[in-house]
C-alpha cells in the first residue's frame, strides 16, 4: 500500500464492518445507483468550497476537510488546531444537557468514528469521555444539578438518541455508562429495539414531520451513521431502506433545487429561500437540479453522502428529481387522531398503541400529540415523574401547569381547547402536488382546518429557489429586531391558524375561518392570532409582478402565478430595523387587513401553455370569483366562506369552510389518499413497501423482509 492510501486509511477508515448493505437482498444491478464517479466529482466541488478555511469548533467542518485530504492527499490540515479548546463550547452544551446537544453528540461521534486515530489525544479522548457519560434517554437518571434540556421525543430526535445510544454501545460493549450504570453491551441491545420499532413506525406511516425541510435532514444523518458504522446487518439495511424513502420522498418534489412541498414542521428561517432549508445541500449534490451554490462550508446533509462509504443512492431517485414529466403526487402520512370524539366516550388508540402505557409515550409525542386530550393523563404522569415542569423546552406547556393536579380537569379543559391546545400535534396528513419543470403547486388538503400550528406549512408555489409563495394567518406581530433573522419561535410567519386548503392540478383554495376565539387573558393568550392574514410573496425575486385589484399576478422565467384574495391585499411596509427585512429592498409581505376570515386562491401555470403573460394574466383576471361569507356561529366562531373560482386552467371550482371541493360539478377526494400514488410509484395506505421506477431503473423496498432490490435496464 502505497504512502498516500496508507494515508487515507489511517485518517478516515473503513466502518466497522465490510459487509454490503442488505447482504440477503440481491447486488444492485450495473448502475442502478447513482454512478460513483458523478458523486466523486460532485463531492469534490462541495468539498473545495467547504474547505477555503478550517473551523476547528465546528466538528461537520473538520470532517469535510479530513475527507478532502482522504481524496487528496496533497491537501493539508491543520489538525493540532482541534483542541478541546476550539471545542470547548460543544463540549459545554454536551454537559450540562442544552437542546439540541444530542445533535452535537452526533457530529462528535462521527468524527470520532471515522478519524479518531488523527485527532489530538486529548480531543479523541474528551469526545470518548462524553460517549460515557452522555445521558441517552430520558428515562435515565440525571446527575444531581443540573436540570435536562434535552428534547428526546420528536420523530428525528428519537433516531438520533437511539443511534447515539446503539455506537457508542457497539464501540464500547464492555464499558459501565456512568449516567446509567448498564454496559455499551446493554446500551447497544436497548437502542437496537427502539431504532427497529423507530423504522417500522416509518415504514407503517410514513412521516410524523411530514416533508419536512428541517428535520428530514435529521433523520438522514443519524439513519447514514448506522447505515454506515452498525455491524448488525439488519440494523445497517433497514436504515439504509428509511434514507432510500425519505429521498423518494424529497426527489417527488424537486423544483428547481426546491423540497417544494407543504410541511408538518418547519420555520420562516428556512421557508424564506430556497437555499436556506436545510435540505438544500444534499438536494444539490444528489439530483444537480439547481444553479445556485452551496450555502454552508458544514453542510451535514452534503457530508452525510460525501463521507458515505457503504451507502449509495438508488440512481431511480435521481430520475424522479430531474423528471420534467407533468403530474400529481398524493400521499397519506402519519396516524389519524380524533380530537372531536365525545370526552365520556369510550377511546379507542389507532394503530394498537396505548394511550396509557409509558413503554408508546415516544410513539405519541414524536407526533406532537404532547397536550392532545387523549394522550394529555399520561403526558402529566410523565412531565411529574421526570421533573420536566423545570425544562427549559417544557415552558411552552406551562398554561397546563395548574391543572396538573387534577387530571380529569386537565384532560377536560385540552378537550374544550382541542384546537388551540394541540398546536404541535402532526396527525394524519393528505397531501397534494402538482409539479411541471417551471413551476410547482403544493397544499396539505383539509389539515386541521381553523386549528393552531405552532410549525406547519399549509401550501406553497415554488418557480425557483427564491421565488416562493405562500400565505398564513399569523399567531404572533412582526418581529422587529436588528439581527436580521428569523428565530424558530417566529408566529409571525411560522405560526399560523390553518385554513381550509384543497388543490386541484394547478389551482389551490385556502380558507381562512379560526374555530376558536383569540383571547388576551392569561394563560389562553398563548393561543392568541391576528387580525388578518397576509402572503410571502417576494417582489424583487420575480421578473414581473402585477396588482389589479384583489389580484396579484407574478412570473418567474417561463412559470407564472395568480394569487387572489377576497380581502383587499397591499405591500407592509419594511424598514432596516425590522427583523424579517433580510436584506430585501422591495416589500414581500402581502398583507390583507380587515379580519382574520379569508379566502386566498393561487393559481400557477407553464408559458408554454399560454400566448403569453399578458394573455394568462387577462384571463386570471376575467374569471368569475367569489367568496360568500357565511356569518357567524356560537360563541362568534365564523362560520367561514362558500368559494366559487371558474379557472381558465381547471374550470369551474366550489370549496368552502364546510363545502366538498368540486371541478364542473364533480366532487373530488381530498383526503384518505394512498400511501403515495404518483406516475413513478403506487403503494397503498398501510402498505410497508415502496415501488419507484423511472426509464426502466427501479427501486424496490420491501420492509417486512428487510429487502432492498435495485435494478437499471440491460446494457445493450
Amino acid at each position: 500500500m502505497g504512502i498516500p492510501l496508507l494515508l487515507a486509511a489511517l485518517l478516515l477508515p473503513l466502518p466497522a464492518t465490510a459487509q454490503p448493505l442488505c447482504p440477503s437482498s440481491r447486488a444492485p444491478a450495473p448502475g442502478a445507483l447513482i454512478d460513483a464517479g458523478l458523486l466523486q466529482e460532485r463531492g469534490d466541488a462541495y468539498l473545495g468550497f467547504a474547505t477555503a478555511t478550517l473551523h476547528a469548533g465546528s466538528p461537520v467542518n473538520v470532517i469535510a476537510h479530513l475527507e478532502r485530504r482522504r481524496r487528496d492527499a496533497g491537501f493539508a490540515v491543520d489538525v493540532p488546531r482541534v483542541t478541546p479548546a476550539a471545542l470547548a463550547s460543544v463540549f459545554a452544551k454536551i454537559d450540562t444537557m442544552e437542546d439540541p446537544s444530542d445533535f452535537d453528540m452526533m457530529y462528535l461521534l462521527w468524527l470520532w468514528l471515522g478519524a479518531r486515530r488523527d485527532l489530538p489525544a486529548d480531543t479523541a479522548a474528551a469526545i470518548e469521555q462524553r460517549l460515557l457519560a452522555f445521558k441517552y434517554w430520558y428515562t435515565d437518571p440525571t446527575p444531581t444539578g443540573i436540570i435536562d434540556d434535552k428534547w428526546y421525543w420528536s420523530e428525528n430526535h428519537r433516531i438520533i438518541f437511539h443511534m447515539l445510544e446503539y455506537l457508542a454501545g457497539q464501540e464500547f460493549p464492555d464499558r459501565v455508562f456512568s449516567i446509567s450504570g448498564l454496559t455499551g453491551a446493554a446500551h447497544r441491545a436497548r437502542a437496537r429495539e427502539r431504532i427497529l420499532a423507530w423504522i417500522e413506525e416509518r415504514a407503517r406511516f410514513g412521516f410524523f414531520e411530514w416533508h419536512s425541510n428541517v428535520y428530514y435532514l435529521k433523520d438522514i444523518n443519524p439513519l447514514l451513521l448506522l447505515a454506515e458504522y452498525a455491524a448488525d446487518e439488519e440494523i445497517a439495511c433497514r436504515a439504509a431502506m428509511v434514507v432510500d424513502a425519505l429521498l423518494l420522498d424529497i426527489a417527488l418534489h424537486l423544483q428547481q433545487g426546491v423540497f417544494g412541498a407543504p410541511r408538518g414542521r418547519s420555520y420562516m428561517k428556512d421557508k424564506w429561500s430556497g437555499l436556506a432549508e436545510d435540505t438544500f445541500g444534499l438536494q444539490k449534490l444528489l439530483f444537480d437540479d439547481t444553479a445556485f451554490d452551496y450555502a454552508s462550508s458544514s453542510d451535514a446533509g452534503v457530508l452525510g453522502f460525501v463521507t458515505a462509504r457503504r451507502y449509495r443512492p438508488p440512481e431511480v431517485l435521481r430520475r424522479i428529481a430531474r423528471s420534467e414529466r407533468v403530474g400529481v403526487d398524493r400521499q397519506r402520512m402519519g396516524v389519524r387522531m380524533d380530537l372531536f370524539a365525545p370526552l365520556d366516550a369510550p377511546t379507542r388508540p389507532p394503530a394498537g398503541f396505548s394511550y396509557s402505557d409509558p413503554e408508546d409515550l415516544a410513539f405519541w409525542w414524536s407526533m406532537g400529540a404532547i397536550t392532545a386530550w387523549p394522550v394529555l393523563p399520561l403526558t402529566l404522569q410523565t412531565i411529574e415523574r421526570y421533573d420536566l415542569w423545570d425544562t427549559e423546552l417544557f415552558q411552552d406547556f406551562a398554561p397546563l401547569r395548574p391543572f396538573a393536579a387534577d387530571v380529569g380537569q386537565a384532560t377536560q379543559l385540552a378537550h374544550g381547547l382541542a384546537r388551540a391546545i394541540a398546536f404541535g400535534l402532526t396527525a394524519e396528513v393528505n397531501t397534494y402536488t402538482w409539479r411541471s419543470p417551471e413551476v410547482s403547486l403544493a397544499t396539505a388538503q383539509d389539515y386541521r382546518a381553523g386549528d393552531y400550528g405552532a410549525q406547519y406549512h399549509a401550501w406553497q408555489a415554488t418557480l425557483d429557489a427564491e421565488a416562493l409563495v405562500f400565505t398564513t394567518l399569523p399567531t404572533d406581530p412582526v418581529t422587529r429586531s436588528p439581527l436580521l433573522q428569523w428565530p424558530d419561535g417566529d408566529g409571525y410567519w411560522s405560526g399560523t391558524i390553518m385554513p381550509r386548503s384543497a388543490q386541484h392540478q394547478r389551482v389551490g383554495m385556502h380558507v381562512y375561518a379560526p374555530q376558536y376565539v383569540s383571547s388576551t387573558t392569561p394563560p389562553f393568550d398563548a393561543f392568541a392570532y391576528q387580525p388578518y392574514t397576509h402572503a410571502f410573496l417576494p417582489q424583487e425575486r420575480f421578473d414581473e409582478v402585477r396588482r389589479r385589484g384583489n389580484w396579484t399576478i407574478t412570473r418567474k422565467g417561463q412559470g407564472y402565478l395568480a394569487l387572489w384574495s377576497w380581502r383587499l391585499p397591499d405591500w407592509q411596509p419594511y424598514s432596516a430595523e425590522t427583523l424579517a427585512a433580510r436584506g430585501f429592498t422591495e416589500s414581500f409581505d402581502l398583507v390583507a387587513p380587515g379580519g382574520t376570515d379569508n379566502v386566498w386562491i393561487v393559481e400557477v401555470a407553464r408559458a408554454a401553455e399560454w400566448p403569453s403573460f399578458d394573455a394568462f394574466a387577462a384571463a386570471v383576471e376575467a374569471a368569475a370569483v367569489a367568496a360568500t361569507p357565511l356569518g357567524t356561529g356560537a360563541g362568534g366562531v365564523s362560520r367561514g366562506f362558500d368559494v366559487r373560482y371558474d379557472s381558465p386552467s381547471a374550470g369551474l371550482l366550489t370549496f368552502g369552510t364546510s363545502a366538498p371541493l368540486t371541478v364542473d360539478g364533480r366532487v373530488q377526494r381530498i383526503s384518505d389518499y394512498p400511501r403515495m400514488q404518483n406516475a413513478w410509484v403506487y403503494a397503498r395506505h398501510g402498505s410497508r413497501a415502496l415501488q419507484a421506477r423511472e426509464g426502466g431503473y427501479a427501486m424496490r423496498l420491501h420492509f417486512p423482509r428487510g429487502m432492498r432490490l435495485l435494478s437499471a435496464p440491460a446494457s445493450p
